[in-house]
């Protein structure tokens, strides 16, 4: 019975994407942060983005809806690459990591082989690194 009235309630809806679970989380943090401080405006703050988390969630204008997340999206990915390429740097411990200067490609070589002369293979720059 609660089921039927929550695929009624949903049908036709927009449902959950990944910008309304990161204004979720932003909701919750601003929230906790708001209790811990005492802070009345964080606490109003996350009240809109619960609100707006909401609206979105339970829309009818799908393709509005769908817009907005792939915009949310072309900022996001560049973001989470970078903390997934740091995350992949920080783990590696057999590699020293940097950037070509000629065309900026990212490129690792071994540690603790000293002073290299490194080629790269997008451009065909060639310079000197210390591993």
């Amino acid at each position: 019975m609660v089921r039927s009235f929550l695929a009624r309630l949903m049908a036709g809806r927009y449902g959950a994407d990944q910008l309304n679970n990161t204004l979720l989380v932003c909701y919750l943090i601003c929230y906790l942060i708001s209790l811990l401080s005492g802070l009345t405006a964080l606490y109003w703050i996350s009240l809109v983005l619960l609100f707006v988390a909401l609206f979105r969630c339970l829309s009818r204008q799908i393709d509005r809806r769908r817009e907005e997340n792939a915009q949310f999206m072309k900022l996001y990915r560049p973001i989470r690459q970078r903390c997934q390429n740091l995350r992949m740097r920080l783990r590696d411990k057999d590699h020293c990591y940097f950037r070509c200067p000629n065309c900026k490609q990212q490129m690792r070589v071994p540690k603790g082989k000293g002073r290299i002369t490194v080629h790269c293979r997008s451009c065909g720059a060639t310079f000197e690194k210390k591993s």
